[in-house]
């Protein structure tokens, strides 16, 4: 493998065989390689649209279609045969359509999820993409990353890595950047290697790409982990619910064909066979699949707009779903534009330079610091003490580990004396401090109160390296920086919006209790700053009352990630949950969550177990998300408890009814059409508005909670259908047929105006321009149809009169008003309580 090569060179063999040095390459070299080894991406087979249009006829309603035209043929009934034809490409065109769409929303918000990698190019530190890597660049690595290319590792600190996606071994590796001895051969012998894919468990390295794209091991092997498609819940309830009615309806068509056989024997018995095959092609929610791709690639791209994207559709719908939303406030409820507001120290200017040489600023100015602390006190610092930078050497360093709540590096000074210097959170310094001092608790304690954000600073002499926490005991207390960091303007709005929705939000939060407690209250999450809860106290409570804590608190206080996973499944076990993270520690708390929040600067871990992308890190985009799920969450309900009703209705009367006359209620491509044409707006449905008690109590509007709404809406839709046949039963079986095709599609269209609010219709907000457009464009379709040349062609209609066609729509009305006072009287009397709320 390619890799062999570079094992047993040397660090300085390997820079000069790519022409590189620990500074990097020249922008201009770096365009020059790209146009040589081209984009560093590995290209995989992609579902095209040859796939989507095919995947279109793998369907039992397609086949049943095609088995209805072939027999049209074999009996030269060729006019049926190509009409039935037609409906299958209607069908399959539409779906196309709609999925294709789907699939270009997908590829579209794919550009929304950049791969994003540390380089040094030109002696400055950069975030560039992945695909611009070339060999030569130098790379930064650090705990979260994956690794973008093959690296030759040239420096490391405390590194391991998991080589699980290439070994299948899930024990962290540990890698050296000296040459070895012999070429290594296999993946497991190369130890300065890393390789493209695996994630750094711990540490930090620099490294030289000695392959990109195809050409690394993961090229090679071709086992680039893509995007998973993760299955939802609402998903797999729709395929269950599907299944179901497949086969009520089988088992109800095979008893009335079966009872027709008994009483009319073989008479007629084709066309009877091709009724019963167009009428379960008609009782199926065909259009389901399409308004439901329909409804999450339009809600998709609505949230894209609102600077929510998605990794999979069906996250759409569980962002709706969301009952608790978990959340550190720093960046979510305040700004993260922290700024140092005072450095309480004997020795201020000592505070400051030890401040900063723990920080990304002790060996140059990087482009975009990740740490928002060092930029705050960087800023603050006079100029002749940031050049007392440049007389320290960094010996050994320990990054920010959020466990231990602290970093700490060892220096060396102009002298040769080494120093410890400690920086993180307080109270953790204090305890490792000589200086007890309960002033400087009470000054601290004081800060947090009002909402300042306070970072303590110890330090010692010592000699050698840091190789245990033993090292970092018996430091002297230095002081403490104050940083305020103001909360967004739409913090409070936020929370308020949330409570409307019925969503309870939960700060999680590494910050001190009081300044938790202080935020926590100024948004009016809380009325008392004491209602906090500490990691501390609450790992130490038994199973019960820790899961009685996670629902009574809202915000938790200095948590560990390893709390933070706790507090986060132990909540998924009752409610859907939503976690909003970003750094390396809270992948294990995101991949417990059921739905998996992140921003784009977050750890390549965090972003891989990501359902959804926040481009601005802010609570009210995520409420906004979460209410713009709802509306779609809502609005396929409708369509599913519109069709159920209407078509189980007319299913049963027409099946009934055909039993009872000596001719076909309707013709076989008849209800086809009453099919195709009903569905038109119920598919624009996933454009309507929704009530804002359907917003607020999503889970009470699912379909399990309205089987009697639909069974009475379906009753009175097969009572009007007998009504119907009650009266036009003597008059011609074209009249009738031409007349109950108008009748049931226009009592469809009245049912979805009604079932569409739990409301009386004219209290109800106003429905979608698409839906009242598609709905009249329809109505007026319905109606002018049997009076053309085309529709008695290829229909069999037959113009109605107009005395007729005045009942049929003076019925329509009656339906219109019985309906809708079946449903008031259903919410006010019937549906469940809390639904009445």
């Amino acid at each position: 493998m390619n890799f062999s090569e570079y094992t047993a060179k040397s660090n300085e063999e390997i820079l000069n065989l790519f022409q590189s040095s620990p500074k990097g390459i020249s922008e201009k070299e770096a365009r020059k390689r790209l146009e040589t080894y081209g984009f560093n991406e590995i290209k995989v087979k992609e579902t095209g649209l040859w796939d989507i249009f095919l995947r279109q006829f793998k369907t039992p309603f397609v086949y049943l279609l095609f088995i209805a035209a072939i027999v049209a043929f074999l009996i030269s009934e060729g006019i049926d045969g190509i009409v039935i034809l037609s409906f299958v490409f209607i069908n399959v065109t539409l779906g196309f359509l709609q999925e294709s769409r789907a699939h270009r929303a997908v590829l579209l918000l794919r550009k929304y999820f950049p791969q994003k990698t540390k380089v040094i190019r030109q002696r400055v530190e950069k975030v560039i993409d992945k695909i611009f890597l070339v060999p030569g660049d130098i790379v930064l690595l650090e705990q979260g990353s994956t690794a973008p290319a093959d690296l030759r590792i040239l420096k490391t600190e405390n590194f391991l890595v998991d080589e699980t996606i290439l070994t299948g071994e899930s024990v962290p590796v540990a890698k050296i950047y000296q040459s070895l001895q012999k070429t290594a051969k296999e993946i497991f012998e190369a130890k300065n290697i890393v390789f493209a894919g695996t994630t750094v468990v711990s540490g930090e390295a620099m490294g030289i790409v000695i392959s990109t794209g195809k050409d690394t091991v993961l090229g090679e092997l071709s086992k680039l982990v893509s995007v998973i498609r993760k299955e939802s819940v609402y998903e797999k309830k729709l395929l269950r619910f599907s299944r179901l009615i497949l086969r009520i309806v089988v088992i109800t068509i095979v008893v009335i064909f079966l009872t027709n056989l008994i009483i009319r024997g073989t008479t007629n018995l084709f066309d009877f066979s091709l009724f019963c095959i167009a009428l379960v092609v008609a009782i199926l929610p065909e259009a389901l699949p399409l308004v439901v791709t329909f409804s999450l690639s339009n809600g998709a791209l609505k949230l894209a707009k609102r600077k929510v994207v998605v990794k999979r559709l069906s996250a759409v719908e569980d962002l709706g779903n969301i009952e608790i939303l978990c959340s550190d406030k720093t960046g979510t409820l305040t700004e993260n534009k922290l700024k140092l507001e005072s450095v309480n120290a004997a020795d201020k200017e000592k505070c400051l330079l030890y401040g900063l040489l723990t920080s990304s600023y002790f060996e140059e100015e990087i482009e975009s610091s990740l740490n928002p602390f060092g930029s705050a006190i960087f800023e603050k610092t006079p100029e002749n003490i940031r050049q007392q930078l440049k007389k320290f050497r960094v010996i050994a360093e320990s990054p920010f580990d959020p466990f231990k709540l602290r970093n700490s590096a060892i220096l060396e000074d102009e002298k040769g004396k080494n120093f410890l210097i400690v920086r993180g959170a307080p109270e953790i310094i204090l305890k490792l401090s000589l200086e007890t001092a309960k002033e400087i608790k009470k000054g601290i304690k004081k800060e947090g109160e009002t909402g300042k954000r306070v970072l303590a600073v110890a330090f010692k002499e010592v000699n050698g390296e840091i190789n245990s926490e033993i090292n970092e005991q018996n430091l002297t207390f230095l002081g403490y920086f104050c940083f305020s960091d103001p909360l967004k303007k739409t913090a409070k709005q936020s929370v308020q919006l949330a409570k409307k929705l019925g969503v309870e939000v939960k700060i999680v939060t590494g910050d001190s209790k009081e300044v938790a407690g202080y935020i926590a209250k100024e948004i009016g999450l809380i009325e008392n700053v004491q209602e906090v809860i500490v990691g501390e106290v609450l790992d130490s409570l038994p199973t019960e009352q820790f899961e009685k804590a996670c629902q009574d608190f809202s915000v938790f206080a200095r948590i560990s990630p390893k709390i933070k996973y706790r507090i986060v499944e132990t909540l998924s076990k009752k409610y859907e949950v939503g976690f909003l993270g970003e750094g390396v520690n809270d992948a294990p708390a995101l991949k417990a969550a059921n739905l998996a929040i992140v921003v784009p600067n977050a750890a390549d871990v965090s972003q891989e177990a990501a359902d959804i992308l926040l481009l601005q890190k802010d609570l009210k985009v995520i409420i906004e998300g979460i209410r713009q799920g709802r509306n779609i969450f809502s609005n396929i309900n409708k369509y599913i408890k519109c069709t159920l009703a209407s078509n189980f209705g007319n299913f049963y009367s027409i099946a009934l009814i055909s039993l009872l006359i000596p001719f076909l209620p309707m013709l076989p491509v008849q209800i086809l059409l009453v099919n195709l044409m009903s569905d038109l707006p119920l598919v624009v449905v996933a454009t309507d508005s929704v009530d804002a008690r359907e917003l607020k109590k999503p889970k009470l509007y699912e379909l399990n909670k309205f089987i009697l709404l639909i069974f009475l809406l379906g009753f009175v839709s097969t009572v009007f259908d007998f009504i119907f046949f009650g009266i036009f039963h003597k008059i011609q079986p074209s009249f009738l047929q031409t007349l109950w095709y108008i009748e049931s599609i226009l009592t469809e269209i009245a049912l979805i105006f009604s079932i569409r609010t739990f409301q009386f219709f004219l209290k109800a907000k106003r429905a979608s321009s698409p839906l009242i457009i598609v709905s009249l464009l329809t109505f007026f379709a319905t109606i002018l149809l049997p009076f053309t040349d085309f529709g008695k062609e290829f229909f069999h209609f037959v113009s109605p009169p107009i005395s007729a066609l005045s009942i049929v729509l003076g019925l329509i009305f009656a339906y219109f008003a019985v309906s809708e006072i079946v449903k008031l009287l259903y919410f006010r009397y019937w549906a469940p309580q809390t639904n009445r709320s």
